[in-house]
């Protein structure tokens, strides 16, 4: 049988850059948060490490109620605004590298226990969407790792600024062109929840059940003692599938 679609969350999500224990995590049960996002590969993480995110943090984590939001963040575009993302520009081959990043997206889900139909979310920082060369060779190797993660049996999600990436892509949908993400996670921190009506975004575009909007970032909250430095998230759009919580006698 083919796997089963990944299931869908509407409600409130924090994303870190680390992802936290479970003794924090089922603290967190006291919040308002029900999903989270995680940084579960891609050689331009903040925090590459990730000493919690294994297959059995999934597993419990996914078991406590928690549902996931996986987040990739490989290559960066040339003109990337952050200095820290300089070092993982996208080469002269975007498109074959989008194609390798997507399968190294992929196997690194998989190995978690991030099951086949789930949501892999690409990351693209910021960028000069004006400097017309970065920015094709950027939407060229988003192209390639949409296709290619489809192609590997997964869905397609994209991260980025709701004046940069996202509206590129919003400009790309209004074109025609092919391969464009099937879930769009835009970045708009204005203090309050505006996921039907981001003005990058036509109305209809990414609807229904297609749409993050990260809108505020870099807050400090505390659930049961324990502190933790998020961006907060409304969420409307397809979590992870966890095959390792579909196991006979385990909690759904």
């Amino acid at each position: 049988m083919p796997p089963a679609p990944a299931p869908r969350f509407a409600g409130k999500a924090f994303d870190t850059c680390e992802a936290p224990s479970l003794t924090v995590m089922r603290a967190w049960l006291r919040s308002p948060y029900r999903a989270v996002g995680v940084y579960f590969g891609g050689r331009g993480r903040g925090c590459p490490g990730q000493k919690e995110l294994t297959p059995a943090w999934v597993a419990s984590a996914h078991a406590m109620g928690w549902r996931l939001l996986p987040l990739f963040v490989g290559s960066q575009a040339p003109c990337v605004h952050s200095a820290a993302k300089r070092p993982y520009a996208i080469g002269t081959r975007p498109s074959s590298q989008g194609v390798q990043e997507a399968g190294e997206a992929v196997r690194a889900a998989g190995a978690l226990g991030i099951g086949a139909n789930s949501p892999l979310y690409l990351d693209i920082e910021a960028f000069r969407l004006e400097d017309t060369s970065c920015a094709a060779t950027t939407l060229s190797f988003v192209r390639a790792w949409n296709r290619e993660v489809r192609r590997l049996g997964y869905v397609p999600g994209y991260y980025s600024s709701a004046d940069t990436g996202i509206r590129q892509i919003e400009e790309a949908r209004k074109a025609g062109t092919p391969d464009l993400p099937s879930v769009l996670w835009f970045a708009r921190w204005r203090g309050a929840p505006a996921l039907y009506s981001e003005t990058s975004l036509h109305p209809e575009a990414w609807m229904p059940h297609a749409r993050i909007h990260q809108y505020v970032g870099n807050v400090a909250e505390s659930y049961g003692g324990h502190r933790v430095l998020i961006d907060r998230n409304a969420v409307d759009a397809p979590v992870a599938r966890v095959t390792a919580a579909e196991t006979p006698g385990s909690t759904k």
